[in-house]
């Protein structure tokens, strides 16, 4: 058995079903790790999740990103149409109403301590401990599998201070913020930073990377996560970045994680500018 974790995909199909080949994939025999934003300003969104949602519980674990959010929020009017949103096919889908079910039991973060790594879209917040970080996700994770979904319609918002006792959606908007948008934190605080998204050498003063925040206590697992499109591919004794502008015109990539292997395609024309 091989665990492969693979980029952000954002509706493009035919560079995850060619990546997949690549890696001979057998849903019977391997398992996939996607860090999110599977949705969105690529061309098959409908079809990235059609497949997905169609593989067994057990040869498939996906976190959510923040466009996989945004594609929730929108199908309960917590925001509008964008001007590069590519979900409508997705969003008039006869089997829509299963594919977003799927997709709001997706969790925020996955484990695995046989293999030592762990999975969110943008990383892990520096200002929690482990146990902090689990806990914070299981809430917003309640919630998503919940009866209601018009708390969805609250969701956007930039909270990026975390305190013990923050309430209410101010909690909530952080612990997505942390676990779907963040980047960039405080060097002195950890603090999110939200509006930053260059790479880190562009990075304005007294901002670092979250994963270079020095962490009181250091994270059990290493973190694999994508989000970053400017960061590329980065891989150190603690993290594991794997978003390499697959939408933009750049590559697809997957790691096999039991031994480090990479493998990526090109994804044939950028359908998307690159923030």
């Amino acid at each position: 058995m091989a665990t492969y974790a693979i980029g952000d995909v954002q509706g493009c199909w035919q560079a995850l079903r060619r990546l997949l080949e690549v890696i001979a994939f057998s849903p019977e025999r391997d398992r996939l790790w996607l860090v999110g934003d599977l949705v969105n300003r690529g061309p098959q969104s409908l079809e990235v999740v059609r497949f997905l949602a169609g593989l067994p519980e057990q040869s498939v674990a996906v976190v959510l990103g923040n466009h996989d959010l945004y594609c929730l929020m929108r199908a309960w009017g917590g925001v509008g149409r964008g001007d590069d949103d590519t979900l409508d096919a997705l969003l008039a889908a006869p089997d829509r109403d299963r594919l977003l079910a799927w997709l709001r039991s997706r969790p925020l973060l996955v484990w695995d301590d046989r293999l030592g790594y762990a999975m969110a879209h943008a990383g892990v917040p520096p200002v929690w401990s482990w146990a902090g970080a689990v806990a914070a996700a299981a809430e917003v994770e309640a919630l998503l599998r919940g009866d209601s979904a018009g708390w969805l319609a609250k969701l956007k918002g930039g909270e990026g201070k975390w305190r013990d006792d923050l309430e209410g959606m101010a909690r909530v908007r952080y612990i997505v913020n942390g676990f779907t948008r963040m980047r960039f934190v405080d060097e002195r605080t950890g603090d999110l930073e939200l509006k930053e998204k260059g790479p880190p050498y562009d990075a304005p003063r007294k901002v670092v990377p979250w994963f270079r925040f020095r962490r009181r206590i250091p994270l059990p697992y290493r973190v694999v996560f994508g989000h970053w499109s400017l960061l590329g591919f980065y891989c150190d004794r603690q993290v594991l970045a794997v978003d390499t502008s697959c939408v933009y015109g750049g590559r697809l990539t997957a790691v096999r994680l039991e031994d480090g292997r990479v493998y990526s395609v090109s994804c044939p024309v950028a359908v998307a500018t690159e923030e």
